[in-house]
């Protein structure tokens, strides 16, 4: 495979995760923060980067989202799942320095 071919597919793969991660909240109403990270385009690494900050926003707001249980494994964990107007309330909280959690960040804002 090619340099070319290498980024395409690369491109191809990170479009598809943020558009399964949009559709996502669109059918359930609700999501984790790092789904919500992901549909604004961001790879899985940087999501969860802004999620936990997002996370530390909603501790300062007093934004609770609903507690779920979701199978990981053969184990269950706790999650918590939240609304695209309660996430805009955090990104608003939010102040990133990198370019693109920044971008991240106002896209969130505008989901709601």
């Amino acid at each position: 495979m090619n340099a070319k071919t290498a980024k395409k597919r690369q491109i191809l793969k990170a479009r598809a995760t943020a558009n399964r991660a949009a559709a996502r909240i669109r059918r359930n109403g609700q999501a984790s923060l790092t789904t919500h990270a992901l549909a604004t385009g961001l790879a899985p690494k940087e999501a969860r980067t802004v999620a936990s900050s997002l996370r530390k926003a909603a501790a300062r707001l007093d934004i609770t989202g609903t507690q779920h249980r979701v199978h990981a494994g053969r184990h269950m964990r706790n999650c918590t799942r939240y609304t695209p107007v309660q996430v805009a309330a955090l990104a608003t909280v939010y102040r990133p320095r990198k370019m693109a959690y920044k971008l991240a960040a106002d896209t969130l804002r505008l989901a709601a």
